[in-house]
């Protein structure tokens, strides 16, 4: 069965020339007001969300470029690469003006990942990137190093990257990170008065109110108390090394200098990241639709064997990268019936 030609209407070609919009405009850098009202903007409706992921994807592959054009990093042509003009809510009549805009923006996306951030009035550093989520958000962003950082709901942390290091700030809330190995440039994530070095690993941090949450899944990292616990000229005092399957907790102020370092099993941290991975929500949406969402998300694709069952109506709220789960609750019922004809695919086709 081959897939059908997928429709774009005018509502879908608004939606992602916004979404081209938001990501050329983050790619100067937002401010955390400007960023919280992204966040909301891709939680308002799955198609914003799936949007963002779709040129995201563009995005990093044509990071690639950086390698076959080194020389950009001196001499850069700012005709080529100028960011395109940033509006909110463009009109575009075909869906040749959306790649033509998406074109820019993975160019503007090129020269982001080339060029320095740019600085504010008046400092004498670069401003960092700011990235946020709103209530019931979730992102997930591949920073220039490459490393990948997901961020829970509520949450909010800056970037900023030199030669020498890699610098986040959580700001608030929780965050998951995947550090691409680099040790010629250490990563830090600093939570409070909580700092934590890594080099290549994967792991999470959880800001509270009186204390951080490190949760490591792979490598080793390295717990530290940041300069606001430290006195002036002193270093910093290491309190923990947590290895993978480890965890530890860290209080802002006062608490053990050497906090305990517990060992969790895996069904603890997937209980723990159980939050990670966009969600999808629908109410009464057509199968249809809800098929598409799926496939935007997925390498296994979705297919509806008649139109009739595209237009059977579905809600709740899905993990977008589980698909199996979805397919297993849509069959639990008699209605509907699942095939595999192969890998790539799983056909949906009615049993009455």
């Amino acid at each position: 069965m081959t897939q059908p030609e997928r429709k774009f209407s005018n509502h879908d070609e608004a939606i992602e020339a916004t979404a081209a919009a938001w990501l050329a405009e983050r790619d100067g850098g937002l401010t955390p007001e400007a960023a919280e009202e992204f966040a909301c903007w891709r939680q308002a409706d799955p198609r914003h969300e799936a949007a963002v992921v779709l040129l995201e994807g563009t995005w990093s592959k044509l990071r690639q470029l950086q390698s076959f054009r080194p020389e950009a990093r001196v001499h850069p042509d700012h005709d080529l690469l100028a960011r395109p003009a940033v509006r909110r809510a463009p009109h575009f009549p075909s869906l040749a003006a959306t790649a033509a805009l998406a074109a820019s923006l993975a160019l503007a996306a090129a020269w982001w990942w080339l060029r320095p951030a740019r600085p504010s009035a008046g400092a004498t550093r670069p401003a960092p990137a700011v990235l946020a989520t709103a209530a019931n958000g979730y992102t997930s962003t591949t920073l220039p190093d490459g490393s990948v950082l997901e961020l829970n709901a509520s949450s909010e942390v800056s970037v900023h990257f030199t030669k020498a290091e890699r610098r986040l700030h959580l700001v608030r809330g929780e965050a998951h990170f995947t550090v691409a190995k680099n040790k010629a440039r250490p990563f830090w994530v600093e939570a409070g008065t909580v700092s934590v070095r890594a080099v290549g690993t994967e792991f999470n941090v959880s800001l509270r109110p009186d204390s951080v949450d490190v949760l490591v899944t792979e490598g080793r990292v390295q717990v530290d108390r940041s300069p606001g616990l430290a006195a002036a000229g002193q270093p910093l005092q290491t309190v923990a090394v947590v290895s993978a399957g480890q965890e530890t907790v860290v209080a802002l102020q006062g608490g053990p200098d050497r906090p305990a370092v517990a060992t969790v099993n895996a069904a603890v941290i997937r209980e723990e990241l159980a939050w990670q991975g966009p969600r999808l929500e629908f109410s009464d949406t057509p199968l249809a639709e809800v098929a598409s969402q799926f496939n935007r998300y997925n390498a296994v694709q979705l297919e509806l064997s008649d139109p009739v069952l595209g237009a059977q109506p579905v809600g709740g709220s899905f993990k977008a990268e589980n698909v199996d789960a979805f397919v297993r609750l849509l069959t639990s019922g008699k209605d509907v019936a699942a095939d595999r004809p192969d890998a790539g695919h799983i056909v949906l086709r009615r049993t009455r």
